[in-house]
């Protein structure tokens, strides 16, 4: 069902610091910072050859990271992100194995503009998961 990993996401208390210490210490190529008050955050990605490094910041005193900011002040890696030809396949087929879907379970656009769904912690050996439809 998954197919490659799109992107590994870390949560960073401060987004301009850690696009200028991947970009400037490891030479990665940086994007531009991007606003998505659907999820409540903040995303620059970073582009590696084979996959991508996704900063998140909160956007917004309700955004879903920042809880995880006030656990982990120094902020930490949040989720893994997998491609799925077929998001609504791929959530049914897991919810008939007993997988918990976070929300309402409607897939969201995500940072790519393509729909995003993801899956409760609990149910994969304490990883958030993601689910994005290529």
């Amino acid at each position: 069902m998954i197919g490659r990993l799109n992107h590994v996401a870390i949560v960073v208390p401060d987004l301009a610091a850690a696009s200028a210490m991947y970009r400037n210490a490891l030479g990665a190529e940086v994007s531009a910072p991007q606003d998505l008050p659907e999820h409540g955050v903040t995303v620059i990605f970073v582009i590696l050859p084979n996959s991508k490094i996704e900063l998140l910041h909160p956007l917004g005193d309700n955004s879903p990271i920042a809880a995880y900011l006030e656990r982990h002040r120094d902020g930490g890696m949040h989720h893994i992100c997998y491609e799925v030809d077929d998001i609504l396949a791929a959530r049914d087929q897991l919810i008939s194995q007993g997988a918990r879907v976070l929300g309402d379970g409607v897939p969201k656009n995500g940072a790519h503009g393509k729909p995003v769904l993801f899956l409760h912690p609990k149910d994969f050996a304490g990883t958030l998961i993601e689910l994005e439809q290529v």
